[in-house]
């Protein structure tokens, strides 16, 4: 069940990777954090307002050329 050593060896190297590369990451500052979620809801509910508006556009549009 237990690999071999190269197996074993492999796995420890690319676990020291990823620590490594976790080392590298520049977590933001909770003020950035919340500027930039905010900023993500915001776009996000305007863009559902947007598709919806279409969709009742495009659904009258139908509607009309349907009857």
């Amino acid at each position: 069940m237990g690999g071999t050593v190269k197996e074993k060896k492999q796995k420890a190297s690319w676990f020291k990777g990823l620590k490594a590369e976790f080392s590298k990451i520049i977590w933001p500052d909770r003020k950035s954090l919340t500027k930039q979620t905010v900023a993500v809801l915001v776009i996000s509910v305007l863009l559902g307002v947007l598709i919806f508006i279409a969709d009742l556009i495009i659904r009258f549009g139908i509607e009309f050329l349907v009857k």
